[in-house]
Parts: structure tokens; sequence; C-alpha cells
């Protein structure tokens, strides 16, 4: 194996009628992530000398998807006459005949002789990559490798049939007899097998079958007609092997998947309050004494430091929580950094660019973007901070507003630390507040503050005697 190069071909041709969707199958995510970028990222793991991916429905849509991949080369199936059919289109860009077809960037084809090729599909995401080297462990230059499992119930699978323990063929369950679909040991249709015989078994496939097609499977019996070893090997779940047909499978697989994240995480220490309802897109990096409450959605990359708490339905998307923050209910984080022992929510939404200091208070319906807060400073309720600079220990009242945009230019508001702000305030950017300085309720700030200095700005209360509600005029 040591001297052996992997070549990993993955078929995403196939249409998915049964998903009833305009998006190709194999673009529908799990976990934030489609599936195929999934596969992709599987076989990445195992360092392959080259990627192919066989493609068909969808394909323009398929292949801009991956636009900015320089280590995928492509195979078009069309029309789909099965997975033999498949794997066919793929050879030239694996057996070193088709380098004109690849991109500059992909490595040229090793020779036949030199390589194993490992079949994937585009729609089963879950397969772990530790299931994959165990497959490999078995392969080799004389050999066929299969991945197989156990089902208590394989209907509408390829059953693996053996004699004397040796695997002969494989059988679909559409061609199979009674004693064939009584086989409990299933083909996932994963393989890994020397280049050089698949470019010699695949042309001579034939489609006298059930279905009409070209059957990859049908590899098997020629393996064992020229005395190669069939080699087979197990995933530690039969969910590693699942395909993607329907909507309803992919939410199967989603919770799957997410489960599998959530059992990874309390084993780490994190205390989840249900981890039934949590859901990883991405990244999530936790400290020591980390809690997290129902319904949280965490995309991108997402770090949380020792002792932070997350409330239930907050929505964080790549950003920093520092130790010993806490996130009420319902807040909504995106591309921001929460320093340590801050408080944030609830309803609170902290967009891009936004860094709090430490103990720094964010209240309900307050929302900052793209502003640096210093530390211990608040903004508890009903509030707008955008692009602006805050000092420490500054109190910004209820209703504030940095009017930071002007319908065409965006500009800066400068808060300098110990400033009281009162409610009901608007700061017309590029305005400074200097140091110490306190701003009436009911401003509007057009001009810079002074430091250490009572600054309003309000019309003449005014009331009116005699004056009369107007009284709606009967018809």
């Amino acid at each position: 194996m040591s001297t052996l190069s992997l070549n990993v071909v993955i078929l995403a041709a196939g249409q998915g009628k049964r998903m009833r969707s305009q998006l190709p199958k194999v673009l529908h995510p799990i976990a934030g992530q489609s599936l195929l970028a999934r596969v992709i990222d599987t076989a990445r793991a195992l360092h392959p000398h080259r990627m192919c991916v066989v493609y068909g429905h969808g394909g323009d849509q398929v292949q801009a998807a991956f636009a900015q991949t320089d280590d995928l080369s492509w195979a078009l199936q069309s029309p789909q006459l099965g997975t033999g059919h498949a794997l066919l289109q793929a050879m030239p860009h694996v057996s070193g005949e088709g380098a004109t077809a690849a991109t500059s960037a992909v490595p040229p084809a090793p020779t036949c002789g030199n390589s194993l090729t490992l079949v994937l599909y585009g729609d089963v995401p879950l397969t772990k990559v530790s299931t994959l080297k165990r497959l490999l462990a078995t392969s080799g230059p004389g050999r066929l490798a299969l991945l197989t499992a156990h089902l208590h119930d394989p209907t509408g699978y390829g059953r693996i049939v053996r004699q004397s323990g040796k695997v002969q063929r494989i059988v679909e369950q559409k061609d199979a007899d009674d004693a064939e679909r009584a086989i409990t040991e299933i083909n996932t249709g994963i393989l890994i097998a020397p280049t050089e015989a698949l470019a010699r078994w695949l042309p001579t496939l034939g489609n006298r079958n059930a279905q009409g097609e070209y059957y990859l499977t049908d590899i098997v019996a020629l393996a064992v007609a020229e005395g190669l070893e069939v080699t087979t090997a197990h995933p530690d779940a039969t969910w590693e092997t699942d395909g993607v047909n329907s909507k309803l499978q992919l939410a199967t697989l989603e919770r799957i998947h997410q489960r599998t994240i959530a059992d990874a995480l309390m084993e780490s220490g994190v205390m989840l309050a249900d981890p039934a309802r949590i859901d990883v897109r991405g990244q999530l990096h936790c400290g020591t004494d980390v809690a997290i409450d129902v319904n949280c959605v965490f995309e991108g990359s997402v770090t949380l430091a020792d002792g932070v708490s997350i409330g239930p339905n907050c929505v964080l998307k790549n950003c920093s929580i520092g130790a010993g923050a806490r996130l009420a209910p319902f807040c909504h984080i995106d591309s921001a950094e929460v320093g340590p022992e801050s408080v944030v929510g609830p309803y609170a939404r902290l967009r891009p660019g936004t860094v709090l200091g430490r103990e720094v208070h964010i209240g309900n319906f307050v929302e900052v973007k793209n502003s640096q807060i210093a530390d211990h400073s608040k903004a508890n309720h009903l509030a707008y901070v955008g692009d602006a600079t805050v000092g420490s220990r500054v109190n910004i009242g209820a209703g504030t507003i940095t009017c930071n945009y002007d319908g065409a230019n965006k500009f800066r508001t400068v808060i300098e630390d110990d400033v009281f702000i009162g409610s009901d305030t608007q700061l017309v950017a590029p305005v400074t507040v200097g140091r110490g300085a306190t701003l009436g309720a009911g401003t509007t700030l057009t001009k810079d503050a002074p430091p250490d200095t009572l600054t309003l700005s309000r019309a003449k209360q005014l009331s009116v005697p005699g004056w009369k509600r107007p009284v709606k005029q009967k018809k």
C-alpha cells in the first residue's frame, strides 16, 4: 500500500427526483454544508493523488458551487446508465488518459498499475474517515475491497453473496431470489479497487438486469473470476453509509449528525439542556463549564470560553464569547467578539465588526454594528450603536441612536470614557462626545460635545390653554 497512490471518484450525477427540488440533490445541506462538500472533505482527509467528481443533472450548478476548488476534475455522465457507466466516465481522469480534461492545478494522473481508486457517493455524507482508512487497510494491488454492513432489514440493498466465507458476487434486490433476499450483509457501494483492473473491467459490463443499467457491483464477479481476493470492512455505524434520496432522509441524517456532535460536546464537559435541540453548522469550540440551553444554532466558527452561558434560542455565527459571559435568550451574534463577564440580551443583535470589552452590558432590543465598546459600558435597552467607538464606563440611555448613514456614506461616532447619554438621544455622525460629558434626554447632537459638560438640545416646552382635541364629525 505504501508504494501505491490513491485516487478518489465521487459519483454525483443522479437527478434526485424524490427531493422534489430545483436544487441538485448533492447540493442540499447537512449542518450548513452540502452533501457533496462533506464527501469531498472526507476524501481530502485521505490525501488522494487525484479526485474526480462524476456529474450529470444540474451539472452547471454543481460545478459552480465548487468553482473555487482547484483539486477536482470533472467527468460528465449523460445519459445516466448506472453506477458502472458513471465510474467509466471518470476513468480517463484517474488512469492517465485524461490529462487534458482536468485543470492545470490538478496533478497528472498516476499510471494505472501504481494506483488504487476509491469510489464514494455524493449523496452519502456521513462516512467517517476512520471507516475509510479501515477499508484502505484491507485493499491492495491484488484485491477488491468492499465496505459492507449488516442490516436487520436489508430491503432495497444489494446482497453480499459468499461461499465458504468468501465473497463471490453482489446481487441487487430486484434480481435476487428468495434465498439471496434473506442475506443481511449488504453492499454499501463504497469500494477500493486497483485502477488498472477497473479500466479493464468497466468496458465489459452488461446491462441485462431488471433495471437495464450497468451495475458497478458486477465487477465483484469479474474479480473473483480473475482470482483476485475480495476483502470487506465494516463501518462503526450503519448510518455512515446511508444515502439521501428525499427530504425525509435528509432530515433524518441531519439529526443523526447533530446528535453525534451533541454527544461529543457533552463528553468534553459541555452542559446541554437537551442534546436533541442543538444545531452546529460549522465548528463549535468550548472551554470548561460551558452551558447551552435549547434551540441554539451555531454557524461557521464559534468559540465559547470557560464558563460561558448561552440562553435558549440564540443564533451565533463566526464569533467568540469571552470567559464568564452570559447570553440571554433570543440573541443573534454575527462576526462579533463578546468580552469576558459581559451580559448580552435578551433579544440583542451584535452585527459584524462588533467588539465588546470586559463586563459590557448590551440589553434587550439593542443592536450594535461595527462598533467597539470598551470595558464596563452599557446600553441596556432599545438602542442602535453603529460605526461607533465607545469608551469605558459609558451609559447609553434607552432610545439612543447613532445616525451613521446619510443615504450615501457612513460616518463614525466617538464616545469617550465616562460619558452619560440620556434617553432618546440622536448622535448625528461624524461627532465626538468628550470624556465625562453628559447629554440630556432628547438631545439631537450635530456638533461635538465638550468634555465634562452638560449638552442638550430641546425645543421649548409650551402649554396651550383652552386647546380642544378635534371631535369626529358625525356622518
